[in-house]
């Protein structure tokens, strides 16, 4: 992320891209048809947006914001506010943000009875960045307990403690998916009785070097045998101006190596766009996914012509040889 704050409906009406085969490793459709976010009522205003799906059946949004931002949902279709997780202030976090209250990039998941949350505190355009975790047995307002910090960047590690995103594979292995820009993507395990990291060990995960560098907010999520890494591709952060573009790849194993479509390592540039800038649509990205009765959900901000930040939701398809599309 560059800054966070400052970064089923099928719709009607969509929007058609015309892109090459192959940019710099990224490869997509020759004409990709993007199709304009679902319906969405009530409070949709929304950066780096996460939903889990509640024990109850209703849906609980985290989002970038003073406190971090918080929405619920019976339906998946209207939001309501729902207050901030650390309404009294995160002081632990201060030495990140610079005293600001705006954490970023909240990762949102329910394990063991409880909801967790990974969370970046930073400051735009620095590596002096941290990754925290929370956890609350409702999570509503006010009631989520820091649990401390999980690991840390500094202006030189040559990557980002930040986009945190918690994936547990089917043999119960717990691994954070992180960063942007520098050198790129990273993963580390986890204790899943912690939560922390179970070694020193950061793998890397995907590279770019074009456009600042700039890949940012993994998303790694289990279907079918193959892991799929979901990345957010170019400049998040400018309004209408942004060039945010959500891309894919996948691998066998949840630490790579992954590819996209084409074979392209995301260690050498590779991703496939699946999801871009179209119609009114600016700057989608910011990928989260989860599965719901009806079949996989992606989440992501994207920017209106006047600027705001706005919630996109959308179901992914999948194709028979097992690759994602926006529907």
């Amino acid at each position: 992320m560059t800054s966070r704050f400052r970064k089923w409906l099928l719709a009607g009406v969509t929007g058609v891209v015309a892109v090459s085969a192959s940019v710099y490793g990224l490869t997509t459709a020759n004409a990709a048809t993007y199709p304009n976010p679902g319906a969405v009522t009530g409070s949709t205003g929304a950066h780096d947006p996460t939903i889990v799906k509640t024990p109850a059946g209703g849906y609980l949004l985290a989002a970038t914001g003073d406190g971090i931002t918080l929405k619920t949902s019976s339906d998946r279709t209207k939001f309501t506010d729902a207050g901030k997780a650390f309404p009294n202030g995160t002081a632990w976090a201060d030495a990140y943000t610079g005293g600001s209250a705006t954490l970023w990039a909240p990762d949102i998941s329910y394990h063991n009875g409880k909801y967790l949350m990974y969370y970046a505190a930073s400051t735009f355009g620095s590596s002096k960045s941290a990754i925290f975790l929370a956890g609350s047995t409702t999570g509503a307002a006010g009631t989520w307990t820091n649990y401390g910090k999980i690991l840390e960047s500094t202006a030189t590690s040559g990557w980002n403690a930040i986009d945190p995103n918690l994936t547990v594979t089917p043999a119960g292995e717990w691994y954070l998916s992180l960063g942007s820009f520098w050198t790129g993507l990273k993963m580390v395990k986890l204790n899943p009785s912690t939560g922390k990291r179970a070694d020193t060990t950061l793998v890397n995960l995907a590279e770019r070097f074009v456009n600042s560098k700039s890949v940012e907010a993994p998303y790694v999520y289990h279907r079918g045998g193959y892991y799929y890494l979901f990345m957010a591709f170019d400049l998040c952060c400018k309004g209408a101006s942004s060039t945010y573009r959500t891309t894919v790849a996948r691998s066998t194993s949840v630490t790579g190596p992954y590819k996209d479509r084409a074979g392209t390592l995301t260690t050498a540039g590779g991703g496939t766009e699946i999801l871009a800038s179209h119609d009114t649509i600016y700057g989608p990205g910011h990928p989260s996914v989860f599965a719901d009765g009806d079949g996989d959900v992606l989440v992501y901000h994207y920017y209106t012509a006047a600027g705001d930040a706005k919630l996109g939701i959308n179901r992914l398809t999948w194709s028979s040889t097992g690759w994602p599309t926006v529907s």
